[in-house]
């Protein structure tokens, strides 16, 4: 086997112009600088017990997706040991070295990856120097157990299976307190790694979910730095996905919503904003808090931040954003301030079909609501006024391609009850008449 690495032009960030590189030029590669898997020069090459090497990343996959045979010999593994094959690890260094000069650079010395015995040992430590109350200490091993899960998933994924859950969310709540100032770098450790440890076991999650816990980080997310603010959000969308309770308990604590709200207003990245949406979700989605949650968010002006969002949002954070909208309009408080935003009719028909099935369900959903409800405003002579702007804007048009495309009987049902109801109200428009697209929704019904 034959292997060639095309060169790339280097960016012009890096390139001298004395070193200019012809972009078509290919350099062989020594067959046994590559991963019999990936085919890529490995960079940081193991031995199983079959006497074949391969990139630890490769094989990694390769065992995690269930393969029990070496991938070149066929043979049943004995053991799944990776020994590290430092010669062959030294061979391909030297010969990147020695092609620098064609735009290879040096594969670094991979670090040793973290066994389940350092990781059972340092959660014993961990657990020691809680009860002891040296936070001090714990903090340098939070820290120790951070790095390892920067350097790779494989690192993840052997803390995460070896028990750290479980002595990082004793060491939260037990430092967790009224004085968080003086634990605030412990704290943000913690946090930091629980983003990534979830889902936690049932102990874990009550621990986590406990008041003192909670308190701290609704603490972060008002008064953290921007990391732990995104961490501490994280961690409350994760939390309250996993139990009703949590939610409740959550919802009692002074500040949580004006800090979730804050995290929309003034977002500090799309993943934050994205956890901060399905906090919001979580906390409106039960009939007794909707009714008690919903206009304390109303009042904040989320319903015009989730407008805003919607506008040119990806689709994670408009599905996200659409099924929080979807539970304010459960609400009269919602639904009002709904009408008062003069684009939220024209944004909901443009999500529909354009974004997900999802997006276009919660569309309908929205819109259903708010037709449904339209007459409930005692100030609107015109009770009619939302459905004529949706007709304006395409709404007919756009619900009839959904009914074509297809949909979930209860969207579908939806659907056929907005149709009829923009039937009755296109003569205000004087602009539709019996097209072929009301030949349609009239076989429809």
């Amino acid at each position: 086997m034959i292997v060639f690495w095309r060169l790339r032009r280097k960016s012009e960030k890096n390139k001298k112009p004395s070193q200019e590189i012809n972009s078509d030029m290919e350099i062989m590669i020594p067959r046994h600088f590559c991963c019999p898997i990936s085919l890529d020069l490995m960079k940081d090459p193991v031995t199983l017990s079959t006497g074949i090497t391969y990139d630890r990343e490769s094989i990694d996959k390769w065992i995690e997706d269930g393969n029990l045979t070496c991938p070149v010999t066929n043979q049943s593994l004995a053991s799944f040991d990776q020994i590290p094959n430092h010669s062959l690890r030294k061979m391909i260094q030297d010969w990147g070295v020695e092609n620098r000069s064609y735009g290879f650079e040096r594969i670094p010395t991979p670090r040793v990856p973290v066994t389940p015995y350092e990781v059972s040992d340092i959660c014993k430590r961990v657990k020691a120097a809680t009860q002891r109350g040296e936070q001090k200490k714990c903090q340098e091993l939070v820290r120790k157990i951070k790095n390892w899960g920067q350097e790779s998933e494989r690192n993840k994924r052997c803390v995460e299976e070896n028990g750290a859950g479980c002595v990082l969310s004793a060491c939260f709540e037990s430092f967790a307190s009224a004085a968080m100032e003086k634990e605030e770098d412990l704290m943000g450790e913690i946090l930091s790694v629980l983003v990534w440890l979830f889902p936690l076991g049932e102990e874990d999650q009550s621990r986590l979910g406990s008041t003192k816990s909670l308190n701290c980080l609704v603490w972060f997310l008002k008064s953290g730095d921007l990391s732990a603010r995104q961490n501490a959000a994280l961690v409350l969308k994760n939390l309250l996905s996993l139990d009703q309770r949590h939610v409740n308990a959550l919802v009692k604590i002074e500040g949580v919503v004006e800090s979730l709200v804050k995290l929309i207003k003034e977002p500090i990245c799309p993943r934050a904003t994205k956890a901060s949406l399905m906090a919001i979700f979580y906390m409106t989605s039960s009939s007794s808090l909707n009714e008690k949650m919903v206009p304390t968010f109303v009042e904040m002006g989320l319903v015009s931040l989730i407008i805003e969002i919607l506008v040119d949002g990806d689709k994670s954070i408009c599905e996200k954003a659409l099924g929080v909208l979807d539970h304010i309009c459960d609400c009269k408080e919602g639904r009002e301030k709904a009408y008062d935003n003069a684009l939220i009719v024209a944004v909901l028909i443009k999500k529909i079909v354009s974004v997900s099935d999802l997006a276009s369900q919660l569309s309908v959903s929205i819109l259903w609501k708010l037709f449904k409800n339209h007459g409930e405003r005692s100030e609107d002579s015109d009770a009619g006024g939302v459905v004529v702007e949706a007709l304006q804007v395409g709404a007919l048009q756009k619900l009839l391609v959904l009914l074509q495309v297809g949909c979930g009987h209860n969207t579908k049902e939806k659907l056929k009850e907005l149709l009829k109801l923009l039937n009755l109200y296109r003569v205000k428009l004087d602009c539709f008449d019996s097209s072929e697209d009301f030949k349609y929704l009239k076989r429809s019904y």
